[in-house]
C-alpha cells in the first residue's frame, strides 16, 4: 500500500483500518489492549511478507518472542474512524534482538494516533531459553 504519509522510514509496510465498535471501551475510544492487538497483527503480516512464519519458526526451532513493549498513546483513536497503522524493523543486534517499531496516523489527516516498539528476543523453541539469531533471521529482520 503506497502512502500519503511522511513516515519516520522509507516503505514502512501499511496496512489500512477502520475501529469498530468492538474496539471502543467505557471511555469511547480505542481500548489500549487493541493497540497491542494490532502492533502484533501487524508484526506477523510484515514477517511473512519478509519471508519468515511461524513455520519458519518451528523448522528452524528458533522463534522471536517479545522482551519489552514501548506505546505512546498519543489521540485517541474514535468509532468508525479509519487509520493507517506501519511498523518496520527499526533495529538488530544479529544476535538475539530485534526491535521493530509502529505509528498510527489518521487516514483522514495524518495525525498521529500512536507510536511504539517492541523488542523480541530469540528463543530455543524447545526451551524458551534465549538462542542464536539463524541466518535467516539476520537476512529477514534488517532494519529499515
Amino acid at each position: 500500500m503506497k502512502s500519503e504519509f511522511d513516515w519516520p522510514v522509507e516503505n514502512p509496510y501499511l496496512l489500512r483500518k477502520r475501529v469498530t465498535k468492538d474496539d471502543i471501551d467505557e471511555y469511547g475510544h480505542v481500548n489500549n489492549v487493541r493497540y497491542v492487538e494490532w502492533a502484533a497483527d501487524i508484526a506477523w503480516r510484515h514477517s511473512q511478507t519478509l519471508g519468515i512464519g511461524f513455520s519458519d519458526y518451528e523448522r528452524l526451532g528458533v522463534g522471536c518472542v517479545v522482551w519489552r513493549h514501548e506505546f505512546d498513546y498519543k489521540k485517541p483513536l474514535l468509532p468508525d474512524e479509519e487509520f493507517v497503522l506501519a511498523t518496520w524493523i527499526s533495529g538488530s543486534d544479529k544476535r538475539l534482538r530485534v526491535e521493530r517499531s509502529y505509528e498510527i496516523r489518521s487516514a483522514t489527516d495524518g495525525s498521529l494516533n500512536f507510536s511504539g516498539k517492541t523488542l523480541f528476543v530469540t528463543i530455543d523453541m524447545r526451551t524458551g531459553k534465549p538462542a542464536r539469531m539463524p541466518q535467516e533471521f539476520i537476512d529477514a529482520y534488517r532494519p529499515a
